[in-house]
């Protein structure tokens, strides 16, 4: 019971926010702090309770019964379940205590701590799940809470059309995800994980045909269709190319979710249903080589983008794709046990640089231009330091745990044949890029001279306590994950391809710590020339390269193609269909049934003239009729 009550009192704390939110009003952290405070206690239980390798399964209850299929509501705890609930727990709770301050005063205060409750009850069950219905039951009520979350601010049209893209977007991953879900039951019968991963092997070999646009059929292995498939739904939780669009708009959501749901929860989903699904990936190379590249390619992609961006959210926001496009390309690869501990570093380190931007701008009013800023690390020290041990964190410099974690992937890369040397390059090309760009926003935002309106400049100082004790326990964090043995406790749980992980020592592993050391100080170095001591370069730059700036820029113009290619010909095609289909044939049906009737009814007016004489004639008409009718018939 202790295990349920892990998700469950976040769940009971929406429950009574939602019902007494109108009375609890700016006392509604005094319900979800506590509730996710023990939640976290609980954690700790269960993550010690499986540390010696065992797993724990709580059934709950029977969903439905049919034959021989037989879907239950359960909770499952391994050594990755228990890594997960940890994240969650700890992130979840310093972003509650972080909101008491940030969201101090405004409008829908006790709105926004119910749906971040609801949101850490549906994670907390996501990674509990032990069959995959409950996992897509639960994989949708996140989504549905980051729509809720990202268009807290409904009165703004950008918070609006934000949430609705995010919940589009992930609509349309999650329809494969679906297929995916229900090759699984055909193949099987079965929906619970302990089931599919025993009979998995027996799937090796079969093969399905697909119907081929222009005619024909094409062969395809059943395992590789399933895997994509799923595949799927975590290209738009964790914001892969090509349906990454949504998380730097998310951004339009209050900073507290930012850290919250798009940096160190929601959209790590993905990486963590790729490593829950390890039993089936492994059986399928073809599977495994496209989660790599796309992998691979959001990563590049999520980095090239953060370089040229001014709002300083947005610019971790794109971190956040890059690094899980490193996530992911290290699940691809088949080190699950590499990918999971960057997810778990990267979780502190990125929850600490969003809660430093919301520090930030809730001091400067709401700003987010960091071309606005300058000059504030005298004024806001604790913000400053912490945010500079998130940024080497994410720039993978010792002795910070993103260090350990981006090297362990690096290397595994390097060792996995062709293919991963090539990714191991742009691992490291991207190494330098995110050093660049983390530290370009620490160069513009907090060193040189104060570009802060001057009606604000006299009024900045360091947020209260209850902002600046997360961002220090987050820092602390952001160091101490690296030397916690995290990959050593998952690799039980998380086997690769070959029954587990190679770890390779010696020259690799030297060279590739010294080659991203040297890649990562490279690009800090690049950001010092170029922002502190030649502020005037980036103008001339961008000048000299203006295609490749805009290029960046622009986000690679992905957002216009699709604008130019999808979203428009629907919009087109929607009001066509409307003229054509809905005026045209379901109104006109609808408003030809109501003239019928009325003409049926003026008609009947007619008869009924209330005339004597009248009626005594339609008598006789009829008695000639119907016997006119019974002679000649």
């Amino acid at each position: 019971m202790l295990y349920a009550l892990i998700p469950l009192l976040p769940f009971a704390a929406f429950l009574i926010i939602g019902l007494a939110g109108h009375w609890l009003k700016d006392r509604a952290h005094l319900v979800a702090v506590p509730a996710v405070l023990v939640s976290f206690l609980l954690s700790v239980s269960a993550f010690l309770d499986v540390a010696g390798g065992q797993t724990v399964s709580v059934p709950l209850y029977t969903w439905l019964t049919s034959g021989d299929l037989r879907i239950g509501l359960g909770l499952s705890v391994d050594r990755l379940t228990a890594a997960m609930l940890l994240l969650v727990t700890i992130v979840s709770g310093l972003v509650h205590v972080y909101t008491i301050g940030y969201m101090h005063g405004e409008r829908g205060y006790a709105r926004f701590f119910a749906y971040i409750a609801l949101f850490t009850f549906s994670m907390l069950m996501l990674v509990m799940a032990d069959n995959f219905l409950q996992l897509f039951v639960f994989w949708e009520a996140v989504g549905l809470c980051s729509y809720l979350l990202i268009g807290h601010w409904y009165e703004r049209k950008t918070a609006c059309d934000a949430a609705t893209k995010a919940f589009i977007v992930n609509r349309v991953g999650d329809f494969g995800f679906l297929l995916g879900l229900l090759l699984i039951l055909l193949n099987f019968g079965s929906l619970e994980y302990r089931h599919v991963f025993a009979q998995a092997a027996d799937l090796t070999g079969e093969t399905m045909n697909l119907l081929r646009p222009l005619g024909g059929t094409w062969e395809v292995s059943t395992l590789t269709l399933i895997c994509l498939l799923l595949f799927m739904g975590a290209v738009g939780k964790s914001a892969q190319v090509p349906l990454h669009v949504w998380l730097p708009d998310a951004m339009e959501g209050p900073t507290p979710i930012s850290a919250l749901i798009h940096a160190a929860t929601m959209v790590t989903a993905g990486v963590f249903m790729v490593a829950r699904m390890a039993p089936l990936y492994n059986l399928s190379a073809t599977a495994m080589d496209v989660v790599a590249v796309v992998g691979a390619a959001t990563m590049v992609l999520g980095a090239t983008i953060a370089l040229t961006q001014h709002d300083i959210k947005r610019i971790v926001a794109w971190s956040t794709v890059s690094q899980l496009g490193l996530m992911m390309m290290a699940c691809g690869l088949g080190a699950y046990t590499t990918g999971i501990y960057h997810l778990l570093t990267h979780g502190a380190f990125k929850a600490l640089l969003f809660l430093g931007c919301g520090s930030v701008i809730i001091v400067l009013h709401h700003e987010q231009d960091m071309r606005r800023m300058g000059g504030l690390k005298e004024k806001m020290p604790i913000t400053y330091w912490t945010f500079v041990i998130g940024s080497l964190a994410l720039a993978g410099f010792p002795p910070t745990a993103g260090f350990f974690s981006k090297d362990e992937i690096l290397l595994a890369a390097w060792s996995a044949g062709v293919l991963g040397k090539t990714l191991a390059g742009l691992g490291l090309l991207t190494a330098f890029l995110t050093a660049f760009y983390s530290f370009r926003l620490v160069f513009v935002t907090f060193w040189g001279e104060s570009r802060v309106d001057p009606h604000q400049a006299g009024h900045i100082h360091e947020p209260g306590r209850v902002m600046t004790v997360p961002l220090v326990i987050l820092a602390v964090l952001s160091i101490a994950t690296g030397y916690l043995g995290i990959a050593g406790f998952l690799a039980p749980a998380l086997p690769g391809p070959g029954g587990g992980e190679t770890h390779h020592g010696g020259p690799d592993a030297l060279g590739i710590m010294a080659v991203a050391t040297l890649m990562g100080l490279g690009g800090i170095a690049a950001a010092y020339l170029v922002y502190v001591k030649s502020p005037e370069l980036p103008d001339r730059l961008a000048q000299r390269w203006q295609q490749v700036y805009r290029l960046s820029l622009n986000k690679w113009y992905v957002d216009e193609a699709y604008d130019r290619t999808v979203v428009r010909p629907t919009v087109t095609l929607a009001d066509r269909l409307w003229e054509w289909v809905d005026v045209a044939v379901i109104d006109a049906a609808v408003n030809g049934v109501a003239r019928g009737v009325a003409l049926c009814g003026w008609l009947m007016r007619l008869i009924q003239s209330g005339q004597t004489q009248h009626y005594a004639l339609g008598m006789t008409l009829g008695a000639v009729l119907i016997l006119t009718f019974y002679l000649l018939f």
